[in-house]
């Protein structure tokens, strides 16, 4: 049996291939690139290229491709082949460093929010030299930023590296005041948990509504549903355990650090979670574990759902993004240490995250928006739309402690001007974990649970360091500025706790208490994309994300208008497959089983006179949910008629919320009420009891 340690990234070009087959003068000039992005000179580009392909022909590969994340949300690739013609009629196989470099992609057809006409088809691939390449299905795919002719970003790569080298070059700043000069770098590393449903493949191509939209339209409750929560951390089914052990085979090989398992807490939902990694790489690994999630799924004749909400009444999916900051020593900077100095330089970068946060808390809600998420935000399995940090208990005495000026825990010591000696040893888990936080701290790290599963982490990573960036920046205007640092310091850190301990909240994020609360507060509670999105265009937002370079204006405002453009195809191809199916399978399958008992009503009355008093009350309710469902989709189909006649996108989305979103309601009651009184035999599709526990 092939042993994990051996075939452990065996289609990466990592740095074991990188150091068998590049010269040491290559190797260290590429190594610097990587470490420290200093300038790619063309003659290491060409040498790495050639090494590069040599390995991908090894290893069976004809082609390679530049692969980038354009704002569709889902990753993108052009293949070409290695050949070229040689002068007997034969083909050589070459690959240049000018084309490992820079690939030239048709750009005409991605989302662009205007950036460009749809007759300036012209786009760049530029090699992400720090994301390894790889191969998949005999193709050499190289990681790539995305960008238009004219230089602007298409992609979610290009910003997001842009937010990383923000928050290097400030945490740079803020570190060196603490003395520390020797540190050369600083990044943000994230491990992002990764929640799916599995479903029968042959179920799945009966359901119209899974194949267009990846979640089901209609759908009454089964008798069970999650209740007993026995699926969570429950034995795995062999079926699904054969195909997390094939998954975790596969990502394996790509290099991708899978390592948790298990069962979810609704029936067929489950999750993977990795090992963490430098930010761009777990984005890009992240996008590749989708990809692999759902091609894996159909070898075992099952579809892979990552929509946030594929089901309604149980859990949807989300994807956990467990955030942290770290020097290129190792140092985590969110961790409190073992000394004085190490716990105030702690409390800073953990007052900086706290004021990002409250900032901020519409960029960060506005990152993870999408159509499929809003059905998620604030159900019973997800934190709510306001955004809130939790800290536990014990760090948040530290923090009153310091804010009210005093030693923590009652102690007589006296107080330090930098407020350090009040914090104690800090344990990684000192704290319990609360799940219904957005935003939690866990030790030595912050949780994001808002993402959707079907979200790129990228753009949630992109504000969350933008923003962190921001709060060290005018951090370190302030400490740089210092006379007395020590008492600078410690009243920089305790006026930051004073003006933003609001965000602040260790209770139950589910109550409806909290969001009354949080309103008191000041906190916003942006409950839709179409509320969240314009948010992007406010001053403060455009002021902060173009200072730090991670934006132009321009690709601000585009990304507004991509992501409601996006938010109202999606609601509008569910509208329309919903009329679809109204239309042709359930309006008449109901119609069927109430002429069948009616029938049957007529056949036993000239039989024996029988009252049939059930059989009639059936046939009556049928007959008026048949007209309910009639008149709502006649309703929705009118929504989308309209729809198609609003030219503006502001205005548009504000439409789709309003007035779409209602009007598929009313039709899935009536549907799903009409489901739960129909004869099994007559209906359309497999319906909840078989898609949640047919696997």
């Amino acid at each position: 049996m092939e042993k994990v340690t051996e075939y452990f990234g065996s289609m990466v070009f990592d740095e074991r291939i990188m150091k068998a087959t590049l010269s040491e003068k290559v190797y260290k000039s590429l190594k610097r690139t990587i470490d420290r992005g200093a300038p790619l000179d063309i003659s290491v580009a060409n040498a790495v290229a050639a090494a590069m392909k040599d390995w991908a022909i090894e290893k069976g590969a004809t082609h390679y491709t530049h692969w980038f994340q354009p704002m569709t949300g889902v990753t993108a690739e052009k293949h070409d082949s290695f050949i070229s013609p040689a002068p007997d009629g034969r083909v050589i196989m070459e690959f240049s460093g000018k084309e490992l470099v820079k690939g030239e992609p048709d750009a005409s057809s991605f989302p662009s929010g205007g950036l460009r006409a749809t007759f300036e088809a012209r786009g760049y691939t530029a090699w992400d030299p720090t994301s390894y390449a790889f191969i998949k299905d005999g193709t050499l795919y190289i990681p790539t930023a995305f960008c238009s002719y004219t230089g602007e970003a298409l992609d979610k790569k290009v910003p997001l590296l842009r937010s990383m080298e923000a928050i290097n070059k400030q945490a740079l700043r803020i570190l060196k005041l603490f003395g520390n000069t020797s540190v050369k770098s600083v990044k943000t590393s994230v491990g992002p948990e990764q929640e799916y449903f599995l479903v029968d493949r042959d179920m799945w191509k009966k359901r119209k509504d899974l194949i267009m939209c990846g979640r089901t339209l209609f759908g009454a409750m089964p008798p069970k549903g999650q209740e007993m929560d026995d699926h969570y951390f429950g034995s795995i089914k062999p079926r699904v355990a054969e195909y997390m052990a094939d998954l975790d085979k596969e990502l394996w090989k790509l290099g991708i650090l899978a390592k948790t398992k298990h069962n979810e807490v609704a029936p067929a939902q489950h999750e993977l979670a990795p090992i963490y990694d430098t930010t761009n790489i777990a984005a890009d690994h992240n996008q590749l574990t989708m990809e692999v999630m759902q091609k894996v799924a159909l070898r075992h004749d099952l579809v892979c759902l990552l929509h946030e909400k594929p089901f309604a009444g149980v859990n949807g999916s989300g994807k956990h993004n467990n955030w942290s900051i770290s020097t290129d020593a190792g140092e985590n900077l969110l961790s409190p240490g073992e000394t004085p100095a190490e716990n105030a330089q702690f409390l800073l970068f953990l007052a900086a995250v706290i004021a990002a946060v409250d900032d901020y808390q519409d960029l960060l809600r506005l990152s993870v928006a999408t159509a499929g998420n809003d059905h998620r935000l604030g159900a019973n399995e997800a934190p709510p739309a306001v955004i809130s940090i939790f800290l536990g208990d014990e760090l948040t005495a530290v923090l009153d402690a310091i804010e009210a000026d005093k030693p923590y825990g009652g102690t007589k010591k006296e107080k330090m001007q930098l407020g350090v000696d009040v914090l104690p040893k800090f344990s990684k888990d000192s704290t319990d974990r609360n799940r219904t936080s957005p935003f939690a701290f866990t030790g030595n790290k912050f949780e994001f649970r808002m993402l959707g599963s079907s979200n790129s982490i990228s753009c949630a990573n992109i504000h969350l360091n933008a923003a962190v960036a921001e709060i060290l920046r005018q951090f370190a205007d302030k400490l740089e500025k210092a006379k007395d640092f020590n008492k600078t310091l410690h009243d920089l850190i305790r006026k930051t706790i004073k003006d933003h301990k609001r965000i602040i909240f260790n209770g139950n994020g589910y109550d409806d208490k909290w969001i009354a609360e949080a309103e008191k507060r000041g906190l916003m509670n942006l409950k839709t994309t179409a509320d969240a999105m314009p948010h992007i265009c406010d001053k403060k937002n455009v002021d902060m994300l173009t200072s730090h370079g991670i934006f132009t204006e321009a690709e601000i405002f585009s990304r507004r208008d991509i992501m409601l453009e996006n938010y109202i195809k999606t609601v509008n191809i569910e509208a329309v497959t919903m009329t679809d199916m109204a239309r042709k399978e359930i309006i008449p399958a109901v119609a069927k089983f109430a002429s069948d008992t009616a029938s049957a009503v007529s056949v036993k009355k000239s039989v024996s006179k029988a009252a049939c008093k059930y059989e009639t009350k059936l046939v009556t309710e049928l007959s008026e949910l048949i007209d309910a469902m009639d008149s709502a989709t006649t309703e929705l189909e009118a929504a989308i008629a309209e729809l198609k006649t609003i030219a503006e996108i502001m205005p548009a989305s504000e439409f789709v919320r309003d007035t779409m979103l209602p009007a598929m309601d009313k039709l899935r009651a009536a549907a799903d009420k009409a489901e739960t009184m129909t004869a099994e035999d007559y209906y359309p599709f497999p319906t909840y009891d078989k898609l949640l526990f047919g696997v």
